[in-house]
């Protein structure tokens, strides 16, 4: 009878010391993240927005971009890629050629002030990714 005690006593001291084990924590933010948190704040955020249907960039988005500029330039480790979004009152064709011609824009925009064409790529989401319309979001990666 003993054994069996034994036995117990020290499974409910595994258990209990199982369950005394601090849990992990949660992971900290580092790398990626804290790259895309020093440029959204360095730069003044991460996103451009344009007038209704256009593809123009406005005097505040220059202003935006070449503070963006500088800090791509800055980390060539880094290779950004512009989201071209349009808003959602048109056809997918047409948000999605919208979307391409906005994120262009600022990709171009980009390597005019000096950032090397491999360190930017641009896409469109056109309206099919959730998200502010008329918008081109740069995503450090």
């Amino acid at each position: 009878m003993a054994p069996r005690l034994l036995r117990f006593a020290l499974l409910a001291a595994l258990g209990s010391a199982a369950i005394a084990q601090p849990r992990p924590q949660a992971p900290s933010i580092s790398g990626i993240d804290l790259l895309r948190s020093d440029f959204a704040a360095r730069s003044g955020g991460a996103t451009i927005y344009f007038q209704g249907g256009s593809n123009g960039l406005s005097a505040q988005a220059r202003q935006v971009l070449a503070a963006q500029a500088l800090w791509i330039r800055q980390h060539p480790e880094v290779v950004v890629r512009v989201e071209g979004n349009a808003d959602g009152s048109d056809t997918r064709d047409h948000a999605l050629a919208v979307g391409a011609r906005r994120a262009q824009e600022v990709r171009n925009y980009l390597v005019l002030l000096g950032v090397p064409t491999a360190q930017v790529s641009a896409m469109s989401w056109g309206k099919e990714h959730p998200g502010p319309g008329r918008t081109t979001t740069i995503l450090v990666r």
